[in-house]
């Protein structure tokens, strides 16, 4: 435009020499006119640079944004992708997690299970353990109390057989020293007398003074109903010879201890089946045969004295 103007300037000062002031004048007025249109143009020209400058600095600026929001974006992107595979990773991690957490409950419930039918037969064990242990201790409890009896039972016999020994040995005091020995040993009370007391050689028949023995042995038992009385007759180891109506020492032995429990069986107080006469012919001697003494000695009627024992079974048979 500036351009143009300077042109047109140029020629009308050249050619106003030759043309008419008219025509100058026209000229003049379109150059006015033009130089007020440059003016116009110059100035919209510059507020048009001054808007493009400013829309250029906020494209520049708007660029600058979007370079840091691309920026951004792509960093967002980066982030996301990292996120996803993590995601995805914790997905799967999550899924196998769970499946094993699956097997893992179902396997846990089973031996659940398991535990709580054990636990229940250890309770049922248990329940019918006590109820054992319970009737144990009233079972307990009740022997206790029986064995207490018992003791008292026993210690009642041992004390009525020691009275018995001490009322036979002064019944017998006459006889002390004369081959009779009383004693008392387990439970029982032994009256040992030995054959010259009673018998001559070979014979079984009783003579005055064992039976004076013999009765009042029986007076002491009459009093003690309740004990049972064996009569053992004992030889030494020699044989007999004499021939006649005694085939040996058991048959001796034996007859002996029947003369016994004849003459105690007079005694009308005494019950006839608490006697019992048994020969033990030479095979329980108590001291050697070797010597005469010794002979003397297993040559002897020996009666067992013991307590019936009726009350002590019936309760032994009521533990069993």
């Amino acid at each position: 435009m500036l351009k143009k103007i300077l042109i047109l300037s140029f020629i009308i000062s050249v050619s106003s020499s030759c043309v008419s002031s008219k025509i100058y004048k026209e000229l003049d007025g379109k150059y006015t006119t033009l130089k007020d249109d440059y003016d116009s143009l110059s100035s919209e020209n510059e507020g048009v640079i001054g808007e493009r400058n400013t829309l250029q600095n906020q494209l520049d600026q708007l660029q600058r944004e979007y370079d840091s929001l691309l920026s951004e974006r792509d960093k967002l992107l980066q982030e996301l992708s990292a996120v996803q595979k993590k995601y995805d990773s914790l997905n799967e991690s999550y899924s196998a997690l769970e499946k094993n957490s699956s097997i893992e409950i179902a396997n846990n419930v089973q031996k659940n299970r398991e535990l709580l039918a054990q636990l229940e037969a250890k309770e049922l064990a248990i329940s019918a353990e006590n109820d054992r242990l319970l009737k144990l201790e009233a079972d307990i409890q009740e022997r206790s109390q029986r064995i207490a009896e018992l003791e008292a039972l026993i210690t009642s016999k041992d004390q009525d057989m020691r009275d018995l020994k001490n009322a036979i040995s002064s019944a017998l005091t006459a006889f002390e020293g004369k081959g009779l020995t009383v004693e008392q040993r387990d439970g029982k009370v032994y009256v040992s007398m030995e054959n010259k007391l009673l018998f001559k050689s070979g014979s079984w028949s009783i003579g005055s003074a064992g039976r004076v023995a013999i009765e009042q042995l029986g007076s002491v038992l009459a009093e003690n109903p309740e004990i049972a009385v064996l009569i053992e007759g004992h030889t030494d180891n020699d044989p007999f010879s004499s021939g006649g109506s005694i085939a040996n020492n058991w048959d001796l032995s034996t007859k002996r201890a029947t003369s016994i429990v004849q003459i105690l069986s007079e005694n009308t107080r005494i019950n006839p089946e608490s006697l019992t006469a048994a020969g033990r012919g030479e095979y329980a001697p108590i001291a050697t045969n070797e010597t005469n003494v010794g002979k003397a000695k297993n040559r002897r009627i020996e009666v067992v004295l013991t307590p019936k024992l009726d009350e002590i079974s019936k309760l032994l048979k009521n533990d069993l």
